[in-house]
């Protein structure tokens, strides 16, 4: 059992506050919740994609259960594209947890630099990285 909960940044302004306590949340079976997750990105015969973000999805108590999540869903729907939000930098992120990770957003949110303009996130100092040509610059 386990509670995907915990963010160890706490940027003010945070959408999403409640799950930065580690051990908020509800315990839940990790297969089943994946299973859970499949099945919704299915609903209907519609294929949606998937979107995973915070808490800290790359928090070292969530990492794991993120790149299992990301590495089904590929496995299941390879065609799917997976977006990711982090606080952290793409350069302090373990490669193994990015490879089925299509689009990652990274950096905290910085209130000061906050833009809803800008695409797919909050700040101005966020990036909006691709698999496979931003990854490499690394």
């Amino acid at each position: 059992m386990y509670s995907f909960n915990g963010c160890p940044h706490h940027c003010v302004g945070c959408h999403n506050p409640e799950t930065w306590n580690p051990s908020g949340g509800e315990l839940v079976n990790i297969d089943n919740t994946i299973e859970q997750i499949l099945e919704y990105i299915n609903v209907n015969g519609i294929q949606r994609n998937l979107s995973i973000l915070g808490g800290e999805p790359l928090w070292e108590d969530n990492a794991k259960f993120t790149a299992r999540l990301a590495a089904a869903a590929k496995k299941k729907y390879p065609t799917i594209k997976i977006f990711c939000w982090t606080g952290y930098l793409l350069e302090d992120i373990d490669e193994e947890y990015l490879k089925d990770i299509d689009v990652l957003i990274d950096g905290p949110f910085e209130l000061d630099k906050r833009d809803v303009s800008l695409p797919l996130r909050g700040s101005s100092n966020q990036r909006v990285l691709y698999n496979k040509i931003d990854f490499c610059k690394n």
